[in-house]
């Protein structure tokens, strides 16, 4: 029996609801997934990200191959018994930890040589190598190795796109186990002959699911949103797509307009550890002077554990005084954010009102927040 699929529910427009079935359980769609870059999503507990609606998130490939090492946390049981997480994973590929530090990497046409952050120590990242890590830490889903290119280099981007096809095909001949979906990855910066030439090629493979990887790195929102309306109308219909590296409520609900299903960000998590929480309308910074007496919840339309139970003021001073239970109760209520934002996206597809949706989001977002 094939433990994956996708079943397209519902469209309204470009937008659709579905369902990817994964070896531990099903994930509806369009979906966000919290990144877990250490085998733990930033100051949660599993716990907390089920109650705030969590039901896949990502962890990162090239952290755990250095530390505690991909081969022990196999010995351990797989990265689902390691982290007490029972639903499903991504894992990245380690590629855009390796190319964003570009002064101690060096590049071929075989891989890519890198040191490690922690301790200088140089490591040799392949195709192959990248998939057999991903196979010890048995994730439901795994990405094949790619280069990320600066997004309006044209030369550069063509050079790292054919090696991302060229290493996508070698990720795919060696990829192994069965209770894995490999997705591949496209790129080709913001140019729309390169990212139609790597949506093709990276089609042709054949593989459960396709990616959309180099953006969000510096190119303009109507860049982003060209690059997305190309895919739609280049990328398999039939199988999942998945936007990697975008995670704002804005970004999310243009990015589902153009057919995208999946979506993955450090935002809400990191914001929390610098005192911002997110709202449908921007955010709230809560170091302001303002917040000291302000006995409002941070959102009175949400229904997050946070919101229930604390004041502005409270957070506020969680904030100033660095206790850790500041960035545990902004995570949970940034993550619930999104993750209710994704639930009422599927609501509205099914509904026939997506496009009522974005049009009342874009509204309100354009507006700014009173309450801030």
């Amino acid at each position: 029996m094939n433990s994956f699929g996708f079943r397209i529910l519902a469209r309204d427009g470009r937008a659709r609801s579905a369902v990817l079935q994964t070896p531990h359980g099903e994930v509806a769609t369009p979906v966000f997934m919290p990144v877990g870059t250490q085998a733990t999503v930033k100051a949660l507990t599993p716990d907390q990200l089920r109650d705030a609606g969590v039901s896949m998130l990502l962890a990162n490939t090239y952290h755990l191959y250095l530390r505690p090492g991909d081969e022990i946390i196999a010995e351990l049981g797989g990265l689902h018994a390691f982290m007490g997480w029972e639903h499903a994973i991504l894992t990245d590929s380690g590629g855009f930890q390796v190319f964003s530090m570009r002064s101690i990497r060096e590049v071929d046409e075989d891989g890519v040589t890198f040191k490690s952050h922690l301790d200088g120590s140089t490591h040799r990242l392949t195709p192959e190598k990248a998939v057999a890590i991903q196979e010890h830490l048995g994730a439901d889903i795994i990405m094949a190795l790619d280069e990320c290119a600066l997004p309006n280099d044209r030369e550069y981007s063509r050079m790292a796109m054919a090696r991302t096809h060229a290493w996508a095909d070698r990720s795919a001949q060696a990829h192994q186990r069965p209770d894995q979906a490999l997705f591949g990855i496209v790129q080709g910066g913001v140019f729309r002959d390169l990212r139609e030439e790597s949506a093709r090629s990276i089609s042709a493979l054949g593989l459960p699911g396709n990616a959309v990887g180099g953006l969000s790195v510096g190119e303009s929102k109507s860049e982003m949103h060209a690059v997305l309306e190309w895919m739609d109308r280049c990328l398999p219909e039939d199988k999942p797509r998945y936007l990697m590296g975008v995670g704002t409520p804005a970004d999310i609900v243009e990015a589902v307009a153009r057919g995208m299903d999946m979506f993955d960000c450090v935002l809400p998590t990191r914001l929390a550890r610098h005192h911002a929480a997110m709202l449908r309308r921007g955010r709230l910074n809560l170091l302001g002077a303002g917040f000291a007496r302000d006995l409002r919840p941070l959102d009175p339309s949400c229904a997050c554990y946070t919101c229930r139970r604390f004041s502005r003021a409270y957070l506020r001073h969680l904030m100033q005084t660095k206790e850790i239970l500041g960035a545990t109760l902004l995570s949970i209520h940034n993550i619930t954010i999104l993750e209710t934002l994704t639930a009422e996206i599927r609501a509205a597809i099914h509904s026939g009102r997506f496009s009522a949706l974005r049009e009342e989001f874009q509204k309100e977002t354009a507006v700014p927040d009173p309450s801030a």
